[in-house]
């Protein structure tokens, strides 16, 4: 099975970049990396030192439930390209994360979480999404739960 690293959607980056209010009703506020792990959840690279960015609560999923997690998450306060693909991005650069697979119903799968090795994402990425059951997976700081990077099959 072939998996894809996909990032938060273009238009909901263009709108908090734009100043567009985050997942509890406030403006993002805005930021100069000191280039020490901020990662963008958009083009999932690191934010360089001196640049812009921007702290903001989102919710990772469709709609309010009570699954439906909501955390802080960085993103670049200038535009930039959507990341993602097949390869692990550069944002996961810690020793490991949580790893979670989700239903079509944006509900946690019990029994998928897990602190996962950050070489053994993409392998345990895919073993959660060849059942069926498992719609995409998501991978979350395992000191702090933020959202990093949704995954899918490709």
């Amino acid at each position: 099975m072939t998996i894809r690293f996909t990032p938060i959607p273009t238009a909901v980056a263009r709108a908090y970049q734009a100043g567009g209010l985050d997942a509890n009703g406030q403006p993002p506020e805005r930021h100069v990396s000191d280039g020490d792990g901020n990662p963008c959840r958009h083009c999932l690279k690191m934010i360089p030192k001196g640049a812009a960015f921007l702290v903001l609560a989102h919710r990772p999923f469709p709609a309010p439930q009570p699954y439906a997690e909501l955390g802080p998450i960085f993103l670049c306060a200038d535009l930039c390209a959507a990341g993602g693909g097949a390869q692990l991005p550069e944002v996961l650069d810690s020793p490991d994360f949580i790893v979670r697979g989700y239903g079509v119903n944006d509900r946690i799968r019990y029994g998928t979480g897990g602190v996962i090795p950050t070489d053994r994402i993409t392998d345990r990425a895919a073993e959660l999404l060849a059942d069926p059951a498992v719609a995409y997976v998501h991978v979350r700081s395992a000191r702090n739960n933020c959202f990093q990077v949704r995954i899918d099959r490709d």
